[in-house]
């Protein structure tokens, strides 16, 4: 997959945190599911702990794309939800431990709660394949 950053000079580089834009040439499209901080046998990971939990979510995500062929470089887009602002800097942490080159576009949104009460964070992505 040849992929295309999209960064216009009148606005702000985000980079590292993510990108504005991408273009993505051929290659299939994978959609994931919002991943929350549960491992294979359904136990919340890190409860209480936002950058435990990030890294179950991104070992998550990683388990759906390399089942599908692929790698957190092929994710062009994710949306991430968390239920407190104060989270957002260990999100953040460990979130840039899984991007070593080109981040995704990403839409971060504060919310009051998600489906489970001890979950702090979900993803969900999109990917080319």
């Amino acid at each position: 997959m040849a992929t295309k950053v999209i960064q216009p000079k009148r606005l702000n580089d985000p980079r590292p945190r993510y990108s504005h834009g991408i273009i993505a040439d051929g290659g299939k499209l994978l959609f994931i599911a919002g991943q929350t901080a549960v491992d294979k046998d359904g136990n919340v990971v890190g409860k209480g702990d936002i950058e435990a939990q990030t890294r179950q979510v991104y070992e998550n995500l990683t388990a759906v794309l390399e089942e599908a062929g692929g790698s957190l470089k092929n994710l062009v887009m994710t949306t991430t939800y968390i239920v407190d602002r104060k989270y957002r800097e260990g999100y953040n942490k460990v979130r840039m431990q899984y991007y070593k080159e080109t981040p995704p576009t990403s839409t971060l949104v504060i919310i009051t709660g998600l489906a489970h009460p001890d979950y702090l964070i979900e993803i969900n992505g999109i990917a080319v394949l």
